[in-house]
Formats: C-alpha cells, structure tokens, sequence
C-alpha cells in the first residue's frame, strides 16, 4: 500500500472523528439544528425516540447502496470507510463522553460546530472521498437530471432545516442557519488551503532581463504573452509568472530594481496544478 492511499485513509478516519466530534460537544447538547444525515438523525430522535447513532449507521447504508447503483463501484469504494467508521465512531463518544456541553452560548456553539464540521468535510473531500449520507442525493440527481450539486445540497439542508422547526423555536432555526453557512464557509477554506499562488502580470520594456531574472534568481517558470501598449503601441510582451505569497516581496523588489517604472498587475489564485507546483520540476539542460 502506497504512502499516498495510507495518508487519505488517515485523513478520512481524522476527517469523519472531527465531524462525530461536533456533533457530540456543540450540535446535540445546545439543542442546534443542523442538516445533512446528521439533522435528519435529530429530527428522526425527537419525533420516534430513535437513537441518533442508529438511525446514521441505517440511513448512510441506504445511501451507500443508493450511490452504489447510481454512481458506481468507484465512488462507493471511496465512500464505505466513511459509511460505516462515522456512526461506529459517534456511537463511541455517545458512549465515553456522552453529549457534553462545552459552552451555554447557542452562537458560539454553532460557530465552533460550523468550523469543525466544515473542516471535517474538506478534509474527507481532500482525500478523494465522501462524507456519504445526504451527499450522495445529490450527487445522484447531478447525474441523472442534471442539477448542480450545490444548488440541490442547499435545498436538502434547507428541508432538513424545517423538519426541525416543528420541536425548535424560531431562534435555533437562525443558529441552524449560522452553523450550515459556517461550515459551508468553512468548507470552502479548506478545500483551497495550501494551495492559493499568487500571479504577476508584468509589462515593461525590460522584459527580458525580468524574464531572465525570475527564472534564475527566484528559480520560478515565466509565460510570455503578446501585447502591445494601449498608449504608445509598443509591441513587447507580457511576462507571466506564478509564484508563492511568501515570494511576492522578493519579486516586487526584483522587478523594480531592474526597471522602476514596471507595471505588474497581482491576483491571487486558489489553485495551480503543473510542474513546480502539483509535482516536481524538470530541468532541462541548453
């Protein structure tokens, strides 16, 4: 088994112990709404008594055979560690920890909850693989009618959030709110951690010593794009990099001690995939 595949099992084992973790400190002891197969778990525990640990494990095997026949073999390898550890693992601190209430404060809970969920979540995703559970409704519907999957997942959370009111007043229906907008937020976060750049846009007359000096100073490739001024309709090209925000500094004061007058346009970017970035560099001898 390679180093790669050993990290990812890690990860989802890590990933789904935050999520069982939140729900056991912040979601159930403050009385939260959330959705997902979790919310439904809270609803299904206030109405028939059913035990939240029970009817995760029954309802994420549904889902799981679910996805099996709509979405294959593939997508269910990657999903059945998450399938069975998640309620094994929740079923664990139910046990050990019970639900302890690690604040009063419903705000601060879903906050703290929102953070840990959204964590949980990115880093599972990270690894290739799924939370399962209320996941893969969505995903099914993108496949068989084309519906985005953000649009449909949405709306899964909103219903679940409903179903809720009905043993819930008004204001833990607003901090359910906060929480999927937290984790959702916070989703986002980590999907892209690690991997924003920073790109540079250079126009100058030096080009070719900028280009030069980025490639042998700060060891970084260049793009050079044709272009010619809006004002004086000088034909030389822009020169294109990509670098690391730690590099940025370095960069602008390369650029304007060789030509002072450079104009640089920066953007940041939230993924960048080749060589020197995704996987290693390749030299190549002149």
């Amino acid at each position: 088994m390679n180093r790669k595949i050993i990290n990812n099992i890690i990860g989802i084992l890590l990933g789904n112990t935050i999520y069982a973790l939140a729900v056991t400190l912040f979601i159930v002891p403050n009385g939260l709404i959330t959705g997902g197969s979790t919310g439904i778990a809270i609803a299904m525990n206030y109405a028939f008594d059913i035990s939240i640990t029970t009817f995760v494990s029954f309802f994420n095997i549904c889902m799981f055979i679910v996805g099996f026949f709509f979405l294959g073999k593939k997508f269910a390898i990657t999903t059945l560690m998450s399938t069975f550890y998640y309620p094994f693992i929740l079923g664990v601190f139910e046990k050990s920890i019970g639900y302890t209430q690690m604040t009063t404060d419903p705000l601060l809970a879903a906050l703290l909850g929102g953070v840990m969920i959204g964590a949980s979540i990115g880093l599972v995703i990270k690894c290739n693989a799924s939370t399962g559970g209320m996941d893969i409704p969505p995903l099914v519907l993108n496949k068989k009618i084309g519906i985005p999957v953000s649009i449909s997942m949405y709306a899964f959370d909103f219903i679940i959030l409903l179903s809720q009111v009905f043993f819930t007043d008004r204001e833990m229906v607003l901090y359910g709110i906060v929480l999927v907008f937290t984790y959702t937020m916070m989703l986002d976060k980590v999907l892209v951690f690690g991997k924003a750049q920073t790109e540079v846009m250079i126009v100058s007359k030096e080009y070719e010593k900028i280009n030069n000096a980025i490639i042998q100073e700060l060891d970084r490739g260049t793009t050079m794009l044709k272009s010619i001024t809006g004002y004086m309709k000088n034909e030389y090209p822009v020169v294109m990099t990509v670098v690391s925000n730690r590099e940025l500094p370095k960069l602008n004061d390369l650029i304007l001690n060789i030509d002072d007058h450079a104009f640089m346009i920066v953007s940041k970017v939230n993924e960048v995939h080749g060589r020197g970035f995704t996987f290693k560099k390749e030299y190549i001898e002149s």
